[in-house]
């Protein structure tokens, strides 16, 4: 048996790891408060000057690859204290570069295993559709319901390549993220429309496998690639 790929799995989940544990005790070090408020949250970031913004980016890299900070009242922190257009840029940023750690991560750890076992799957197979997958990562990333870091976990051990992955991210989370960012303080999301949103594209995602199941040679699984072989 080769340990080597084991061996690089291992080290490479125990560095990611400590690099959490890290951020999150300087963050705590800091003074990060508690509390994770817009209002609490904007009132440190504007405290630490121009280290502000990497701080903010490095608590959405721990709300996506580890999970205990919400991505929400960051947004909404992000837009108090550096604006609009600024506090968008910053959240962005943060949340991609963890939504890459945590791709990566699931990538190199059970995308092999689970290509084995589905490789005539149109989404886990190394030929799975792309297509498919970019819009399946834009309509969940639309939705705060769904988790980010579940999303960008699940992402990995698809067939999608990393750069449609990161388009598919970066635009799919750019509307939310600038809504909450301009909300503000005063940020909070409508219950039933969120949850009809979410109800509605899990529908969606849901059905339309097995429509395309049924009518393999459709126009709609010719446009999303469903029988090529690349």
């Amino acid at each position: 048996m080769n340990r080597s790929p084991w061996i690089f799995r291992v080290s490479l989940l125990a560095i990611v790891a400590l690099l959490m544990a890290a951020i999150w005790l300087l963050l705590r070090q800091l003074g990060m408060p508690a509390s994770l408020s817009p209002g609490a949250l904007s009132d440190w970031l504007a405290q630490q000057g121009a280290f502000g913004p990497l701080f903010l980016m490095l608590m959405m890299i721990l709300a996506v690859v580890v999970g205990p900070i919400p991505t929400l009242p960051i947004s909404a922190a992000s837009g108090l204290v550096y604006g609009v257009v600024g506090g968008t840029a910053i959240a962005v940023a943060g949340a991609l570069a963890g939504s890459l750690i945590a791709f990566y991560l699931a990538r190199v750890l059970g995308r092999e295993a689970v290509q084995r076992k589905l490789d005539n799957n149109p989404v886990f197979s190394a030929q799975g559709s792309q297509r498919f997958l970019f819009i399946a990562v834009v309509l969940t990333r639309l939705i705060p319901l769904f988790s980010f870091a579940l999303i960008s976990y699940a992402a990995g051990v698809t067939a999608i390549h990393l750069w449609r992955y990161t388009l598919a991210t970066a635009l799919g989370m750019l509307p939310m993220t600038f809504v909450f960012a301009g909300l503000g303080q005063g940020f909070e999301l409508n219950p039933v429309v969120t949850v009809v949103a979410a109800i509605t594209i899990l529908v969606v995602m849901s059905a339309l496998p097995l429509y395309l199941g049924r009518r393999p040679h459709s126009r709609l699984a010719a446009w999303l690639e469903l029988n090529r072989r690349e």
